[in-house]
C-alpha cells in the first residue's frame, strides 16, 4: 500500500493532482491512499507530530508561508527516504534543490502531460526499492536488513561492513560472497573493496560517487566508465 500526500494552496489544483495520481494507481495497478492539503502547516503537523507516513509527496513550491522548498526541508528528517514532487511555475528553482534529492520537478504549464509520468515513475521506483532484504544469520542473531536501507558494503578485514540507515552491521563474509548472495543488480562495485546501491546515488562527480546520506565513495579508474555505463543501463530499464 503506497502512500501519497499532495499539497496546494489551490483547491482545484489539489483535485486535479488528485485524479492524476488515482489514475496512475490504476495503470500501475497498485493499491495507494491519498491525503490532501491545502496548507503546508497541517502537512507539517502530521508528519512532525503524529507520525503520518507518505512515499510520496505532491508540493506547490510557490505556496503563502512556508514555501514548498522550506516544506521539503523541515520533512527530510522524519522521512528520509520520501520521494518529493515539485509542482512549479518557476523550474529555476532546482539548481537549488540538490540536497533535498528532489525525484522530480513538474512545470504548471504542463501537468497533464508530465505530473502523470512523473507519479508513474515514482511508483515504480518506490516498489523496486521495496519487499527485499539481507539476511545476516548467527548462533546468536538474526538479522534482516532492507535493500533500500543499505547505502554500501566495504571489505572490513575477513567481515563485510553493512552501512545502512540505521548504521552499520557486519558479516564474516567476503565481499564477493555477499554480492552474491545479494543477487540484486543494484548492488554495483565501484571498487575492488566497496560496493553501492545504485538506488542511493545522486551523482558522480570527479571520480567519486555521492550519495543521498551525504558520503562521497572513490570509484577506482578501472571501475568508472563501468560504474556509469551500469547506472545509465540500471536507470533506463526501470524508469
Amino acid at each position: 500500500m503506497l502512500h501519497i500526500a499532495i499539497c496546494d494552496d489551490d483547491n482545484s489544483a489539489v483535485a486535479t493532482h488528485k485524479k492524476i495520481a488515482e489514475t496512475c494507481f490504476m495503470q500501475c495497478k497498485s493499491a495507494g491512499e491519498i491525503a490532501a492539503y491545502t496548507t503546508s502547516d497541517n502537512l507539517l503537523y502530521d508528519i512532525t507530530e503524529d507520525g503520518f507516513f507518505f512515499d510520496l509527496i505532491l508540493l506547490d513550491i510557490e505556496m503563502p508561508g512556508k514555501t514548498g522548498m522550506e516544506i521539503a526541508e523541515k520533512i527530510k528528517p522524519y522521512l528520509p527516504n520520501v520521494k518529493i514532487i515539485f509542482i512549479t511555475s518557476h523550474i529555476e528553482y532546482a539548481i537549488d534543490a540538490f540536497e533535498l534529492s528532489i525525484f522530480r520537478y513538474v512545470p504548471k504549464n504542463d501537468i497533464d502531460k508530465r505530473l502523470f509520468s512523473a507519479i508513474q515513475d515514482a511508483i515504480k521506483l518506490i516498489e523496486l526499492e521495496d519487499g527485499k532484504a539481507y539476511t545476516i544469520q548467527t548462533n546468536s542473531r538474526l538479522e534482516k536488513i532492507p535493500y533500500k536501507e543499505i547505502y554500501y558494503i566495504e571489505r572490513d578485514g575477513k567481515n563485510a561492513s553493512i552501512l545502512t540507515v540505521c548504521g552499520i552491521s557486519k558479516v564474516r563474509k567476503s565481499l564477493q560472497q555477499v554480492h552474491s548472495e545479494l543477487n540484486a543488480e543494484e548492488f554495483i562495485y565501484i571498487d575492488r573493496g566497496c560496493i553501492v546501491n545504485m538506488i542511493h546515488i545522486m551523482q558522480i562527480k570527479d571520480g567519486m560517487a555521492v550519495l543521498k546520506n551525504g558520503d562521497s565513495l572513490p570509484i577506482s579508474r578501472t571501475h568508472l566508465q563501468e560504474v556509469k555505463a551500469q547506472i545509465n543501463n540500471y536507470w533506463g530499464s526501470h524508469i
